[in-house]
């Protein structure tokens, strides 16, 4: 072949740190719009950026000339330095240092997109460890509970 092609669909979850303070709803849209700027200087495609005070969800395509551990630490690392701009309730902001990828199967796009985009809703249903338990589970992802929640 003579062209590298790819479309690979990611689902990035990530939580704030256990003693950081929530995002603020006023916040969020401009936030997931910083988060979508630092995707596509990293080459990739944001889809969707959604999430409620304590954690976010990523849809993007990743880029070929990336990985994926890189991806996620520019993510995190520039949007927690950006979040702290935004006034003294964010100066101790930080991310947990963990995080989830999941493949997304061109398939299950377009639900995947509809999933993030009602996180607001879902979560009046559901808290964040009863999802990512969920996930874990479908992917069948092996855990140790102990690890789990620590910062």
């Amino acid at each position: 072949m003579a062209q590298s092609l790819s479309k690979i669909y990611v689902h990035i979850i990530f939580h704030i740190k256990n003693s950081s303070v929530e995002i603020d709803k006023k916040d969020s849209s401009e936030l997931y719009s910083y988060i979508g700027t630092i995707i596509r200087d990293n080459e990739s495609i944001p889809v969707v950026v959604n999430g409620v005070g304590n954690h976010i969800h990523i849809l993007c395509v990743m880029s070929k000339n990336i990985a994926l551990s890189k991806l996620v630490e520019e993510i995190k690392r520039k949007s927690s330095r950006w979040i702290k701009t935004k006034g003294l309730l964010y100066e101790n902001f930080a991310w947990q240092g963990g995080y989830a990828v999941f493949s997304v199967s061109s398939s299950i796009h377009d639900k995947t997109k509809r999933y993030i985009e009602r996180q607001e809703q879902h979560h009046n249903k559901m808290n964040f460890n009863e999802e990512y338990l969920l996930f874990l589970k479908e992917y069948k992802i092996e855990y140790d509970e102990r690890y789990l929640w620590n910062d």
